[in-house]
C-alpha cells in the first residue's frame, strides 16, 4: 500500500514512470472487468485505455484515503461501461471472444469451453445489473468484498447479499439449462 501511495504521489507530480507502473499493475484486472461487462474484446481494449487516459487526466484530483487506487480505477471503468451501454442501448451486443479465456490446443476442450462460456454469459444476462456488476468485480477482476463495496458505494453486507443472490440465480439457471440439454438427448 505504501509503495502504491508513493507511486500515486509521484504520478500526481507528472512522473510518467510512476503512472506507467500503476498502469502495469492494474491494466489486466480493469481489462478483464470491462471485457466481461461488455463482451467485446476490441471495444474493451479501447475502453480500458480510455480508463487510464481519464485516470491520468484526473490523477491530481485523486485523494489518498487508504482505499486502494484500484477502487478509483474501477469506478472510472464502471462509468465507462455505463456510458457504453447508454450509447449502444438500441444496438445488439457483440459476443464475447472466448479466446480471451482459453488457449488450449485440444479442439474438443475448446468447443466444450466455448459452450460453457456461452451458457454462463446467457445466464448472467438474466441477473440484475447490480448482480452482474458484483460478479464481474468479484470474479473477473478478483476484488475483495470491501473493494467492491467501495466501488459500488454499498455496504459489504449488501455486496455479500448481492453476490449470494447472483450465485444462486446463476446456479439455478445453469441447472435448468443442463436439465433441458439432458432431456433433449
Amino acid at each position: 500500500m505504501q509503495d502504491e501511495e508513493s507511486l500515486i504521489r509521484r504520478a500526481k507530480q507528472h512522473d510518467q514512470t510512476a503512472f506507467a507502473r500503476l498502469y502495469e499493475a492494474h491494466f489486466d484486472r480493469i481489462y478483464r472487468y470491462v471485457t466481461l461487462r461488455i463482451g467485446d474484446r476490441t471495444e474493451a481494449e479501447d475502453m480500458t485505455q480510455q480508463v487510464f487516459v481519464n485516470a491520468l487526466q484526473s490523477i491530481s484530483s485523486f485523494n489518498w484515503q487508504g482505499a486502494p487506487f484500484a477502487a478509483w480505477l474501477f469506478r472510472i471503468a464502471h462509468n465507462q461501461v455505463v456510458d457504453y451501454f447508454r450509447k449502444r442501448r438500441k444496438r445488439a451486443a457483440a459476443p464475447l471472444d472466448e479466446s480471451l479465456l482459453v488457449s488450449d490446443s485440444n479442439p474438443q476442450q475448446m468447443v466444450e469451453h466455448s459452450l460453457d462460456i456461452k451458457q454462463l454469459l446467457s445466464a448472467t444476462r438474466q441477473l440484475t445489473e447490480a448482480q452482474r456488476e458484483v460478479i464481474s468485480l468479484r470474479f473477473a477482476s478478483e476484488l475483495s468484498t470491501a473493494e467492491v463495496a467501495r466501488i459500488m458505494g454499498k455496504s459489504q453486507g449488501a455486496i455479500k447479499a448481492l453476490q449470494h443472490s447472483a450465485i444462486v440465480a446463476l446456479r439455478k439457471t445453469l441447472l435448468v439449462n443442463t436439465d433441458e440439454k439432458v432431456q433433449k438427448t
